[in-house]
């Protein structure tokens, strides 16, 4: 009977519900933890964390003080300790901590991070005192500090020191503004128009059209621009001059001083003695930094800005491209060819094509639209700026171009398929009315099917925005703090490299020379494209549920 039961159970399809039930609350589950744990570890890095002062007694040796932020604690077997030449009894003990401090100070240590095993460390405290000096060159520096200086002399000392450098740092941070003002806008658009006139003179000479009058013009302009950039290095050499006046004296655990220029300082904090608000603050300080700002130290500090929007701007661009051409494929696959082998042959093509590894398509990139397509345009636009290229080298337009021949299959399959939802009674009515077959492809069938094109473009986004491989070869670069887009003629600047979030995930986690300094960011950054993609995503999704529900009623 029991039986019986079990068999009818299994023949009304129910296990074969529940199976599927509990692989996509597995799958849902997996994701969710693998979201979580890139939020955690990535958010954390941004959080103050205390400065710990020990005395470091290894047996047998002389101690030594050491300070830093504790990054990872773990169990470790006694035998490996041993192994590395470390004074452990292994018979006595099974597992030992050891604990990563962070100790900064590299131009003195030679190295950010060091392991210490914890049951070495004595007298554990955590002074007030201790400043964190985050510098734009050597990563932190961890000390106290002893005095503030002007000019070489010393201004402040004791417990004056302090409020004498935070109003120093507000100074400093000030005219480090201005210098960015005058050397990226105002000195980079002189520069522009400078070179934008060595190009014009150059092209009237390869044409032999370089008149008298005509080389006085672009020697005025040329002079003009020179004066104004005259005129604005003598008020950045006076900048640098402010700038540089300020610097602080700070001694280390060891009992070294170190003398640290404000110009240098990116901020300065006190972990140690910060209430929980002074924290939450100094927490989302660091986090808007990171997605407003540029990277620094080999990208292992500062921002990703320029990833960000390099990211976007691509796809974008991507999007403009792929889509007019994804729906034009399907509409004449579906509306005017004839559906015989060679239509068939076409589809099953554009099917294979979304299964070509992403590589290729970066190959294709490079020697097409890189070497041939930019070589030409270049020998017949540019000539005046060769041999250096223009078009003839990688870029954003190259880029977007290579990704929107990966993602056109998509969009044409989903395109295909709404349109074969279409109801052919809506076509015939149409054409009985009087309509043309135009007229009722695109004020019936294109509106009604707009959906699929979105779910399409939803789908070339999310593969687009993640992909790496090809960008590597067609335009991506490590480091491009310059924007493509900018206040110089022509303002969207398509030739020039640019940065992305996937490439820096790569970069930042495997060739980063300071491994432990980056894996935070990775985690970091990779949760910040999660956040793109899915904000690129939920907004082409709201749009195509506001076309589906404008849309329902003629299908229904």
């Amino acid at each position: 009977m029991k039986q019986n039961t079990f068999k009818a159970w299994c023949k009304s399809g129910s296990p074969w519900i529940w199976m599927n039930a509990g692989a996509v609350s597995i799958a849902v589950v997996m994701t969710l933890g693998l979201l979580i744990l890139i939020a955690v570890r990535g958010l954390s890095h941004f959080w103050p964390a205390d400065v710990i002062e020990a005395q470091y007694r290894i047996p047998g040796q002389e101690s030594l003080i050491i300070m830093g932020e504790v990054n990872s604690r773990e169990e470790v077997p006694a035998a490996r300790l041993a192994g590395a030449g470390l004074p452990v009894d292994a018979e006595n003990e099974s597992f030992m901590e050891r604990q990563l401090l962070k100790v900064g100070n590299r131009d003195l240590y030679g190295a950010d991070f060091r392991w210490v095993v914890g049951e070495w460390l004595e007298n554990i405290r955590t002074p007030e005192d201790i400043i964190v000096i985050e510098r734009r060159e050597w990563g932190n520096f961890y000390g106290y500090l002893t005095d503030v200086r002007q000019n070489g002399e010393v201004v402040a000392t004791g417990a004056d020191a302090w409020p004498a450098l935070e109003q120093a740092m507000d100074r400093a941070l000030a005219i480090y503004d201005d210098i960015q003002q005058l050397e990226k806008s105002d000195i980079g658009r002189i520069n522009s128009g400078l070179e934008r006139v060595r190009l014009q003179e150059r092209g009237y000479e390869m044409r032999n059209e370089l008149t008298p009058e005509l080389e006085a013009a672009l020697e005025a302009e040329r002079t003009a621009l020179n004066n104004e950039y005259a005129e604005l290095e003598q008020h950045l050499m006076g900048l640098y001059q402010e700038f540089n006046r300020d610097s602080l004296t700070a001694r280390v655990s060891d009992g070294r001083e170190k003398e640290i220029n404000l110009s240098k300082v990116v901020r300065a904090f006190q972990p140690n003695s910060m209430t929980t608000l002074d924290k939450i603050g100094h927490y989302f300080a660091k986090l808007w930094e990171f997605v407003s700002d540029e990277p620094r130290e080999a990208n292992t500090e500062g921002g990703v800005f320029p990833a960000i929007f390099g990211t976007v701007l691509m796809v974008l661009i991507m999007s403009v491209v792929v889509t007019p051409f994804g729906v034009l494929a399907a509409v004449y696959l579906r509306e005017y060819a004839k559906q015989g082998v060679v239509t068939r042959t076409i589809r099953i093509a554009v099917n294979n094509l979304a299964g070509v590894p992403s590589i290729v398509y970066g190959v294709f990139g490079l020697g097409f639209f890189i070497y041939f397509l930019g070589g030409s345009i270049d020998s017949l636009f540019f000539p005046e700026a060769l041999p250096t290229p223009t078009f003839g080298t990688g870029g954003m337009l190259w880029a977007s171009l290579t990704l929107a021949l990966l993602t056109v299959p998509v969009v044409i399959v989903s395109t295909e398929e709404g349109l074969t939802r279409i109801p052919r009674s809506l076509r015939e009515g149409s054409l009985a009315l009087g309509a043309t077959k135009s007229e009722t492809l695109w004020k019936i069938i294109l509106p009604m099917s707009s959906p699929a094109m979105m779910t399409g473009l939803i789908l070339a986004v999310a593969r687009a925005a993640g992909e790496v491989a090809p960008l590597m070869l067609v335009g991506v670069v490590k480091l491009a703090p310059s924007l493509a887009v900018n206040g110089n003629y022509p303002y969207l600047h398509l030739d020039q490299k640019f940065m992305h979030l996937g490439f820096h995930i790569y970069d930042v986690g495997f060739q980063s020379p300071n491994v432990e300094a980056a894996r935070p960011l990775v985690y970091a950054t990779a949760l910040l494209l999660v956040a793109v993609i899915a904000l690129l995503n939920f907004s082409a999704v709201a749009i195509r549920n506001h076309l589906r529900e404008k849309y329902k009623a003629l299908e229904n």
